[in-house]
């Protein structure tokens, strides 16, 4: 089934689309949405320019995102995954995820870290099957961790 979806760069064309994919994931976790909490989304091309930000496609339709950035020396953190409900546990999130990683390993970052909610019990067991260790819980959210190796 994954040979169905491509990915590609983020287009700036595809700003709103991407958004709403993001706000509606969002919504349906949170139940609600607080609009002032995500400005990166207001202008995806500029937020992301120093960063890789993908987009999975199923024929037309806009089924994922996901992104990679720089937070400090080897070091890339992911953000902004998000897969469209009816998409989800069909391989997509998984894709993303590793066209991220590779990217890293491109980049030559030594680690990747990402953060999610304590209470997305199905996210937390998404990372930890594609290798991510969980290192610390804060507030209402738990860190990941993946250590990478050299490239080929």
């Amino acid at each position: 089934m994954e040979n169905s979806f491509v990915i590609l760069p983020f287009q700036p064309e595809n700003q709103e689309e991407v958004k709403e994919l993001i706000l509606n994931g969002l919504v349906e976790h949170w139940g609600r949405l607080d609009p002032s909490k995500n400005p990166d989304l207001n202008d995806i091309a500029s937020s992301y320019a120093q960063g890789t930000f993908l987009v999975a496609w199923k024929e037309n339709q806009i089924v994922g995102t996901g992104a990679l950035i720089w937070r400090s020396g080897e070091i890339g953190e992911i953000v902004r995954m998000s897969v469209a409900k009816e998409f989800r546990r069909s391989g997509i999130g998984r894709l993303i995820l590793q066209r991220l990683i590779e990217e890293a390993q491109a980049k030559g970052f030594k680690k990747i870290i990402l953060e999610t909610t304590n209470t997305w019990d199905e996210v937390i067991q998404f990372y930890l099957r594609c290798g991510f260790q969980i290192t610390h819980y804060q507030d209402e959210d738990v860190y990941f961790k993946m250590e990478l190796n050299e490239p080929g």
